[in-house]
């Protein structure tokens, strides 16, 4: 399944979503998929290591545990603040350890070494599902060929909350989708087991913005993205939005 391939309603949609995140991840591990599997070095912050914000209280944040894992849902006390500035607007992300801490430590990684910056939103599915991470450039193009471990599913896949997509169990590598509606669905095994990770605290007007372009389920072409995706963006007719530079506050 696409980590998130299709974020539709209807289980075909849901399929194409999973197939998404395979084909995000497309390469192998499930960087094809995306909200399965969902830079240039243009910003010096990048190699700044990542703040982590620790209090002795819990942080204030929106997550919610889903149906019937309240008792396994970690309290959540550590947040790293990520600013995505893109063509539409900027979007603030809390990225939150102890709710996935694999892919809390994946996004944290892959946006402090610049993978983000100059990447497009590839798959925008109103009602369902935004989606990014594919960069075809060296040397961040080899991200795509490493899995990290899946984390367990334990918190409610609301609007304005991300997760990474995969193509299957272990397949998660760089694509990430944001929610859009409520896709409580996804934590379900036969929808992919989807963790989330961390929330848009501000920017989900910018969000609702991204431009959809591509197939009207599945965005664009991952394959053709992971190949050649200058000549692939320049050929398109309608311009998706573009993720300018991402950083650790």
């Amino acid at each position: 399944m696409k980590a998130f391939s299709d974020f539709s309603i209807s289980p075909r949609l849901l399929l194409s979503l999973v197939a998404l995140a395979v084909s995000a991840c497309d390469g192998g591990t499930g960087t094809n998929s995306e909200p399965g599997r969902p830079a240039n070095e243009t910003s010096a912050r990048t190699s700044e290591p990542p703040i982590v914000r620790a209090v002795a209280e819990p942080v204030a944040h929106s997550l919610v545990p889903l149906p019937g894992k309240e008792r396994e849902a970690p309290a959540i006390t550590r947040a790293t603040r990520v600013v995505l500035e893109t063509t539409a607007g900027n979007v603030v992300i809390e990225v939150y350890p102890e709710a996935a801490p694999n892919a809390a430590e994946r996004f944290v990684e892959l946006v402090a070494s610049g993978f983000y910056n100059g990447t497009p939103i590839s798959r925008v599915v109103p009602g369902f599902v935004a989606q990014f991470g594919i960069n075809w450039r060296e040397p961040h193009r080899q991200w795509r060929d490493r899995p990290f471990p899946d984390d367990p599913s334990l918190f409610s896949l609301a609007p304005g909350t991300l997760a990474f997509a995969k193509a299957g169990p272990g397949t998660a590598t760089t694509q990430v989708f944001i929610n859009t509606a409520q896709n409580d669905r996804l934590a379900l095994p036969q929808y992919g087991s989807f963790s989330v990770f961390g929330m848009v605290v501000e920017g989900m007007d910018v969000v609702e913005r991204f431009v959809r372009t591509g197939d009207p389920s599945m965005g664009l072409d991952q394959m053709r993205l992971w190949t050649d995706g200058e000549a692939y963006l320049a050929s398109l007719e309608t311009k998706p939005t573009m993720i300018e530079r991402a950083y650790v506050l």
